[in-house]
């Protein structure tokens, strides 16, 4: 649980912050060229390959979260590296592209309270 703690401590406030700050500056997406959407996409490749290296972890409590994100953001960065035209731009779009960035902000806050909150398995003996 030690390993997924720590993922969470650095992924929570990650997902959080990139996802709240997308959501307020998405205009900032209407203009970015292609080879920056793929470099992304290679960023975001190699990110989530390291989680699901780090942590391929299929529980049925909440380190599984970290599993399924890494295998999202691995398969989300093969996505934009193929596909790398933006898809921010379109009301449509920006409709399921708010919904995504909302569902990882929830993810996001869900791993900050698990990986800084106190460990209930663990007993404060000082």
């Amino acid at each position: 649980m030690t390993n997924s703690k720590q993922i969470a401590k650095l992924l929570g406030p990650t997902l959080v912050v990139m996802n709240l700050s997308e959501a307020i500056n998405s205009q900032i997406w209407a203009s970015v060229p292609i080879t920056q959407t793929y470099l992304a996409g290679s960023l975001w490749f190699v990110g989530g390959l390291s989680i699901v290296l780090a942590h391929n972890n299929w529980t049925r409590s909440w380190p599984v979260l970290i599993s399924i994100l890494g295998w999202f953001v691995m398969l989300g960065g093969l996505g934009r590296m193929f596909f790398p035209e933006p898809i921010q731009q379109g009301s449509q779009n920006a409709s399921v592209v708010f919904a995504l960035q909302m569902v990882l902000l929830a993810i996001g806050i869900v791993l900050t309270f698990k990986g800084y909150g106190r460990d209930n398995n663990k007993t404060n003996a000082h």
